[in-house]
């Protein structure tokens, strides 16, 4: 095992560590008062309850996607979460940037509730907001799951080391 060393508030020896443990990313989005919102998340955790059926995500305080999808799913809307395929990798930028049209060239399906989804996902959650609570500079997200879909044979996107990786099977022995 390595030397640990005590943690003295410097983000970037965190931040670093941080990125060598890789996680899915997903884009939660929803259609909101007719204009689509997005924000893309590696912080994406499936398996929280079964019952009811939970997911959860952190979200930035600094979002300013957050609020709108927030206030959606507090109308009645549901938010769309697309776990976003190792074909979306640029996509998954271009919905991330602060500037521009997020969805410029990107196909999506939108359910009745106001869902938002992103075409070629390996898997979509139709949601809505069960909880949500202050913790450090971020917001825990519970989102209940009321209907989904998936594309198993198509391969997720991966977040590692501060880049978008692609999963490849290993050599069986």
């Amino acid at each position: 095992m390595p030397e640990l060393t005590d943690y003295d508030d410097d983000p970037r020896a965190l931040f670093a560590t941080f990125a060598l443990f890789p996680s899915g990313v997903a884009a939660l989005s929803a259609v909101v008062e007719g204009e689509p919102v997005v924000l893309v998340a590696s912080s994406f955790q499936v398996g929280i309850s079964a019952a009811p059926p939970l997911v959860l995500v952190a979200v930035q305080h600094t979002s300013s996607s957050w609020p709108k999808l927030a206030a959606a799913a507090a109308a009645g809307g549901r938010i769309g979460v697309s776990v976003l395929g190792e074909a979306h990798d640029v996509a998954a930028r271009q919905m991330a940037s602060r500037a521009g049209d997020r969805f410029a060239g990107i196909g999506t399906t939108t359910t009745p509730s106001g869902a938002l989804f992103v075409d070629g996902a390996p898997a979509w959650l139709e949601c809505s907001l069960h909880s949500q609570f202050p913790a450090g500079d971020h917001d825990v997200v519970l989102l209940q799951v009321h209907a989904l879909g998936t594309e198993p044979h198509l391969e997720p996107l991966v977040w590692h080391g501060s880049g978008f990786r692609a999963l490849r099977p290993r050599v069986d022995a």
